[in-house]
């Protein structure tokens, strides 16, 4: 029997346990990234763990997230990140450089490399065939320090991709018809391996589209393999030599198998609030726009922003419609303003906005009240786009050019072959690295900087023999980290300051859930299933931690928020039986009596309702690692005990 790709790439870093699906395994991490709205306290984590330079082959800090600077935090940040990284061997991707996805894939990229990066969408390195998973800022510590990454073995799902996408059918679209199949939580526990004749169709810009998005379903990770058109991206960039051919043996076996028929695909969009709310474009019908933001690490290649350059050509926004356009690097900006196409897009009316994050994460570009916002992102939670009331669809870059001058959704197919939107892959790419600043030859000579608005992060106690405490709130299926730690322009600037983040902790769900935690001293959450999806955002574990959250307990968890919450030391339930969500109520007194021992030791966990006098059982999936993680209470407390083992 053979080897997936995946399986491949985990067996050349295979440190330690079995490549059996749900075996805890641990690998060897070749590369890191962090960005600036997760790096700051990835970083002081990494300085708490007191290892002096990192362990990687490269590692890089970049910063594109919280770069709207309307006070003196994020420069504060920003500052940190450059004198930390310049100290401790990280090479630092300065503001305007560019997304840190969209970098990566350009400049940093190599095949059958492993990549952890502290940002739920690192999956988009998956498009030149790397081996690349989203994880908390702690996990992403670790790694850099040198420690393996653990993970459970994940299953394989094959995505089989027959045929040949017609003209305005895209990449977006696949992936998702994929999302339309398998849901936000169908990839749970799987990497995602694309194969087939469709394949060699796509450009490695078309394949991170679809492994960004990847991480929408929920999957570990995402993965192309890596052939003629990766060496071609990779030649165009300088960079031949980082390439080799990589690809699934044919008697590879999976354990599912999903098939998306490229020749029958038409427009797709995602409705509001889910990614996974897929119609076609022409079932969803003329709704009026009122804002079209075209960028993301999701769709801000050069090939995506020269196809919108082209549609836009010689025509002006629909006066009722906003268009804001962000290019994903400064690759791509300068190639955009040397060949006169960044001048089209301006002279039809758009806003360009500098290469960053930016509309996708409520980094400015919130929509109106009630607006109807049509976006080239991953994502389209409630209230993301930092407008509580907007609608937001998630549409690909020519359905969304082609609708922000009719004013209206409109089918790109209707314009058939009046506009060209061929687009050649460049022979070669503007490089110029200037803005990725190299660490420092002496750490010696470097003084970190730390502003006034770094507070230290918190730190648990090991757990106690037992635990009690009030159930703070109950909450609905598929919470986001959006909804527990809310992320907007107001509240970005204050992600190294975890007591102001405090007040704001699963505000969307109830404002007065941080007053009562404070009140109470702590205490329990109680969730439906899909606890925590989207994000890595270590921040939805780390203001909890600083709440008192003893434990939060849920019908089922996303990955990473759960691998968050452990390494935080909050306890991950799940009820035993489902319809046991039924029987608590916000206000209960909930009791764990000798849950020390049982975490360690294994046994039958119970849940006592006090109030109502009734028990529940609970389970937790934790490794034999884990349980010594959560008695420690947290893998830094675990970190700094076994260092020096």
């Amino acid at each position: 029997m053979g080897y997936t790709l995946s399986q491949k790439i985990i067996k050349n870093h295979l440190i330690s346990g079995t490549m059996a699906a749900g075996e805890e395994i641990s690998i060897r991490i070749d590369q890191t990234l962090t960005q600036d709205s997760t790096g700051t306290m990835a970083y002081l984590q990494f300085e708490a763990m007191g290892i002096d330079k990192v362990r990687t082959e490269k590692s890089v800090a970049y910063i594109d997230h919280n770069t709207l600077q309307a006070g003196f935090e994020n420069a504060d940040d920003h500052k940190y990140i450059q004198t930390v990284a310049s100290k401790h061997g990280i090479f630092c991707s300065k503001p305007g450089n560019g997304i840190c996805h969209q970098v990566q894939l350009e400049r940093f990229g190599i095949p059958g490399k492993t990549l952890l990066g502290s940002d739920s969408h690192t999956p988009t390195g998956g498009g030149i065939g790397m081996l690349a998973i989203g994880a908390g800022g702690l996990d992403v510590a670790v790694a850099m320090g040198g420690g393996p990454y653990y993970i459970t073995m994940p299953k394989m799902m094959k995505v089989e991709l027959r045929g040949k996408l017609r003209k305005w059918v895209t990449a977006k679209d696949i992936i998702l018809d994929v999302l339309r199949q398998i849901s936000v939580k169908g990839g749970v526990g799987y990497i995602l391996e694309y194969a087939g004749e469709g394949v060699k169709t796509l450009s490695v810009p078309e394949r991170a589209t679809i492994t960004n998005m990847g991480a929408e379903h929920g999957a570990t990770t995402s993965i192309f393999p890596s052939d003629e058109v990766t060496l071609e991206f990779l030649k165009a960039q300088g960079r031949e030599g980082d390439w080799s051919e990589l690809k699934a043996d044919d008697d590879a076996v999976y354990d599912k198998t999903i098939v998306v028929d490229l020749d029958a695909l038409v427009p797709m969009v995602a409705k509001p609030h889910s990614p996974d709310a897929v119609e076609t474009v022409d079932a969803v019908g003329k709704i009026k726009v009122d804002q079209v933001f075209i960028g993301s690490c999701t769709n801000s290649s050069y090939t995506d922003m020269m196809k919108v350059a082209k549609i836009l050509k010689g025509k002006t926004v629909h006066p009722d419609v906003s268009l804001v356009i962000g290019p994903g690097s400064k690759q791509v900006l300068t190639m955009l303003a040397e060949n006169g196409a960044l001048a089209d897009m301006i002279d039809a009316g758009a806003r360009i906005l500098e290469s960053a994050c930016g509309p996708c994460i409520g980094m400015g570009q919130s929509p109106k009240t009630d607006a109807i916002s049509l976006r080239t992102n991953n994502r389209n939670f409630y209230g993301r786009s930092g407008t509580m009331s907007a609608q937001v669809y998630l549409v690909s870059p020519e359905v969304a050019a082609v609708s922000a001058l009719t004013g209206v959704l409109t089918n790109p197919c209707d314009l058939g072959d009046t506009v060209d939107i061929s687009v050649e892959m460049p022979k070669k790419f503007k490089v110029n690295d200037n803005m990725v600043i190299p660490p420092a030859e002496n750490s010696a000579d470097v003084e970190v900087v730390r502003g006034p608005n770094i507070k230290p992060f918190p730190i648990n106690k090991p757990l106690a023999e037992d635990v009690e405490g009030v159930s703070l709130i109950k909450v609905e299926d598929n919470i986001t980290t959006d909804h527990i730690m809310p992320s907007n322009a107001k509240l970005l600037p204050y992600r190294s300051n975890i007591p102001y983040l405090s007040d704001y902790c699963l505000a969307p769900c109830d404002e007065n859930f941080s007053k009562r935690a404070k009140e109470n001293g702590g205490g329990f959450i109680i969730a439906g299933s899909n606890y925590g999806q989207g994000s890595s955002r270590e921040h939805a574990a780390l203001v909890p931690l600083y709440l008192g959250i003893k434990a939060v307990i849920a019908k089922s968890f996303a990955r990473i928020h759960m691998a968050n919450l452990i390494n935080n030391g909050i306890m991950p339930l799940t009820f035993k039986n489902a319809d046991d969500y039924d029987k608590i109520d916000e206000g209960d007194t909930l009791a764990l009596d000798g849950i020390r021992g049982l975490i360690l030791n294994g046994g039958e966990i119970v849940l006592k309702d006090v109030t109502k006098g009734i028990e529940i059982p609970v389970d937790i999936t934790l490794s034999d690692r884990q349980r010594q993680i959560m008695a420690a209470g947290g893998l830094l407390n675990f970190t700094k005990a076994n260092i020096t083992k």
